[in-house]
């Protein structure tokens, strides 16, 4: 036997990884990496109406919320430690429309639940979107002419829109439509408006995915959409072009960058934070919650511990936060350890 242990520390030069593995405190005392509530952030759906917890079938565990609920609901977040939350309208379809005029509504859904939270809660962080895909007729995030997506005219309505949220309360405008100028527009329209500390998330990186799937059921746009968004969301092939246009947000004053989806694109959360250094985070979207959902629901997988194991990949691919349906979840399995 010593004479096998002596042959095993000539290859490893006395190296013995295990050594660090032993034990649950040695584990821990050298772990790279940790997850806390500090790295969460909640989507939520919204619908109109009281009294409204509407479950979404593709994703088990989540709902769609009136107003009122939803101000519980980020009460709830707030008790746990949750930083922020990330709003997400489903409005009624008479109110949809080609240009998605109701994003320029004052008192619209996403503005009234704005309000409404920052009204009875006041320690959590509120990051509203400007893409018009929940406003449009035609489920596209921005506003369709012939058959094309107008880029200018689009970023004009979306600046609006992004005043408008800030007024509402908004802290964080995080637009996901991929609009080529639009950090630049919505700063230089939010400091014109005096909103000069109200942040921006950019989608940096959103690509053409399909995991986006239960999310456009979550709020109504998968029946809507004619065609496809490849026009303007990044090819899921093009790792390079998608630096490219981080890096032109970034140029345009973005204070947060954001890859997504999440899990499939963890290289670029990597690249993402290598290459300029901003807070970074990756959106684990509606597939990927779903798929983890099933699995655990069908006895396949241990749900809880993938949640946990890939929240914590996405830490190890150097992502300052997580936007997750998971949160609630996650925060009180964190607050029990």
């Amino acid at each position: 036997m010593q004479d096998k242990t002596h042959l095993v520390d000539e290859i490893t030069g006395h190296r013995r990884m295990r050594r660090n593995r032993k034990a649950d405190w040695t584990r821990r005392l050298v772990q790279e990496n940790r997850l806390t509530v500090d790295d969460l952030i909640w989507p939520i759906f919204i619908v109109p109406g009281t009294g409204i917890v509407d479950p979404i079938a593709a994703m088990p565990g989540v709902n769609r919320m009136s107003v009122d609920k939803a101000v519980e609901a980020a009460k709830e977040a707030a008790d746990l430690g949750i930083p922020a939350i990330a709003t997400f309208p489903d409005i009624e379809m008479e109110l949809r429309d080609e240009t998605g005029s109701n994003s320029l509504v004052a008192n619209n859904l996403i503005n009234q639940t704005t309000a409404a939270i920052k009204k009875a809660v006041a320690n959590i962080g509120i990051i509203t979107d400007v893409a018009l895909d929940p406003f449009t007729s035609h489920g596209h995030d921005g506003i369709l002419r012939d058959g094309e997506i107008v880029n200018d005219e689009t970023v004009d309505q979306v600046v609006k829109a992004a005043i408008l949220q800030a007024d509402a309360g908004a802290d964080i405008i995080a637009p996901s439509e991929m609009m080529d100028g639009r950090i630049g527009a919505i700063r230089r329209g939010l400091d014109a408006a005096g909103h000069q500390s109200v942040g921006i998330m950019s989608y940096a990186t959103k690509f053409s995915s399909g995991f986006y799937g239960p999310y456009r059921e979550a709020i109504n746009t998968k029946g809507l959409l004619k065609g496809d968004k490849n026009s303007y969301y990044i090819n899921p092939a093009n790792g390079t072009e998608a630096i490219r246009d981080a890096a032109l947000d970034v140029e345009e004053g973005a204070d947060m960058l954001m890859v997504k989806p999440g899990l499939a694109y963890i290289d670029i959360c990597w690249r993402v934070k290598e290459a300029f250094g901003l807070p970074t985070f990756a959106y684990q979207v509606s597939g990927e919650y779903s798929q983890i959902k099933a699995a655990a629901m069908n006895g396949w997988i241990d749900g809880e511990r993938i949640m946990m194991e890939t929240l914590l990949a996405f830490k190890r691919a150097g992502c300052d936060g997580i936007l997750t349906y998971f949160a609630p979840e996650v925060a009180k399995i964190l607050a029990k350890r």
